[in-house]
């Protein structure tokens, strides 16, 4: 099924509610024809009114701007963008079957029988929904009940399609299988695609790229390793994984390093204004009975709590001259509570702690 593939631009949109509540401050994005992009942040940051704004159910401030492909939607009512919508709970019809449900949108435009069924067919078959067709959602799993809702939004040839946290009411287990398939579901499906969702994971799974959200502005894009590695600021650092906080105070910044577990590591040339360094839990190396080692990079540490976690240890760990930190290590590793280790940063895994207007 051949689905166009539009650009949308969003520029110097904005959202202020009657009360004078800024939902939105001005925002410019753009989304690449055939792209899935992720609007990511806690609840409150502006990513569903980013989203209602785009569909067209909620109406942006004077000089806000949304094209479509280069035609500008602004003021089009939202029945004329060409948006398909999946929602939370899907929103399926519980009398209807398979077939029925994601042909509906084709029925109530009067599209010819023969091609409802052609256009059915091909989405079953690529939803793989094969045998399914004539069961009602009920008799359906979480995962099939998500692709008959795909389908259905993408039946009518929607120019985009946006995604409304489709698996926040979801356990835990299920989500985790659930978002795989959805990733491989849109690139299957090849259609322009904004997805909402408050969940890191999530987001970085299925989407080629992210747009971080913070009080009612996007702060960051990109792909989510980059986000990950080189966050250009705190919010983005702590939201996307864990982050370890270390002080410096104005001898530590004046002279350019910083105080790890008694040791002094050199820090950058450019970083010398900051006065917080950030570093992730997994780029932190513990090590037992190395007293005396050669390594100038080696510092020393007290483990105050070991957590298995299956896949890998935390350990929480106290030094003379930083805040208590935290390390993930490997579900192997002997460290126990009370333990003496040493510990390092792994090498150019030390990252400034940028700041910006949020």
């Amino acid at each position: 099924m051949e689905l166009e593939l539009t650009r949308v631009d969003i520029i110097g949109c904005s959202k202020t509610y009657p009360d004078g509540t800024r939902g939105l401050q001005a925002t410019t994005l753009t989304i690449e024809p055939g792209e899935v992009l992720a609007l990511l942040g806690p609840s409150g940051c502006g990513k569903t009114t980013l989203l209602r704004l785009i569909a067209g159910l909620e109406t942006p401030d004077a000089s806000s701007k949304i094209l479509f492909g280069g035609q500008d939607v602004t003021a089009m009512p939202v029945e004329h963008r060409g948006i398909g919508m999946v929602f939370q709970h899907y929103a399926l019809f519980p009398h209807m079957s398979v077939e029925a449900n994601i042909g509906y949108g084709l029925r109530i435009r009067s599209v010819a029988h023969n091609e409802q069924q052609r256009i059915v067919g091909e989405l079953v078959d690529l939803v793989r929904l094969n045998g399914l067709e004539k069961k009602r959602p009920a008799e359906l799993s979480g995962g099939q009940r998500q692709r008959v809702a795909l389908a259905r939004a993408v039946a009518v040839r929607p120019r985009v399609l946006l995604l409304d946290e489709p698996l926040t009411a979801l356990d835990a287990k299920l989500k985790e299988s659930l978002r795989t398939e959805l990733a491989e579901l849109l690139r299957r499906l090849n259609i322009t695609a904004i997805h909402v969702t408050h969940d890191q994971q999530e987001a970085m799974e299925i989407a080629d790229r992210l747009a971080v959200m913070h009080a009612g502005r996007i702060i960051q894009v990109g792909d989510g390793e980059t986000l990950y590695r080189s966050p250009a600021h705190p919010f983005v650092a702590s939201f996307l994984g864990r982050i370890n906080r270390l002080q410096r105070d104005e001898t530590a910044r004046h002279r350019n390093i910083i105080h790890f577990g008694g040791k002094e590591l050199s820090c950058l040339a450019q970083w010398s204004q900051h006065t917080e360094m950030l570093v992730r839990p997994e780029d932190i190396e513990v090590g037992l009975n190395m007293a005396g080692h050669a390594d100038t990079e080696w510092g020393d540490a007290v483990v105050t709590r070991r957590s298995f976690l299956g896949e890998r240890v935390h350990l929480m760990l106290k030094l003379k001259d930083q805040p208590e930190i935290f390390a993930d290590v490997d579900r192997d590793h002997p460290a126990r509570a009370g333990d003496k280790v040493s510990v390092r940063i792994r090498s150019g895994r030390l990252m400034p702690c940028l700041d910006i207007q949020s």
